[in-house]
């Protein structure tokens, strides 16, 4: 799994006109999932992000949790975080999970995370065509890929 991590002073998704999800401070979190991801990714990815320590404390040092804010958090799938691009021009998505293996996972996913932060994830809506509007607040943004754990 690899998750890219906005921190957010808001958010939301957009389809079709219809503004479906929308958060406050948190995390926009997009998420794209490779057919080899199991449930070992899935609890390690959710632990991470609910304890990384990327919001600041009273004296502005990044030194706080999503936890520790009780910030949002918004959800969006991304198969497209798995493209290839090292040939020709056109990337090759490959290794990004059929929807059929990365339906469930996502959903498994959000539910550990909702555990994890001890709250309700919004989502957007997997595999729409989506708008995603956000208000980056640092700008913080992370990458953080479960095959790189070490």
């Amino acid at each position: 799994m690899r998750a890219v991590l906005q921190r957010v002073k808001e958010a939301s998704v957009t389809i079709k006109g219809e503004k479906v999800s929308e958060i406050k401070t948190g995390f926009l979190i997009l998420l794209g999932i490779e057919a080899e991801d199991t449930e070992e990714d899935i609890l390690w990815l959710s632990r991470k992000i609910s304890q990384l320590r990327v919001f600041p404390d009273n004296n502005g040092f990044m030194n706080t949790s999503l936890l520790d804010i009780q910030g949002e958090v918004l959800v969006v799938s991304q198969f497209t975080l798995h493209a290839s691009t090292k040939k020709g021009n056109r990337p090759s998505f490959i290794k990004a999970a059929r929807p059929e293996v990365a339906t469930p996972l996502y959903e498994a996913f959000i539910k550990q995370l909702g555990n994890d932060c001890q709250q309700e994830i919004k989502t957007g809506e997997f595999g729409a065509m989506m708008d995603v509007a956000l208000v980056n607040d640092g700008p913080v943004t992370l990458i953080i890929d479960t095959k790189n754990k070490e």
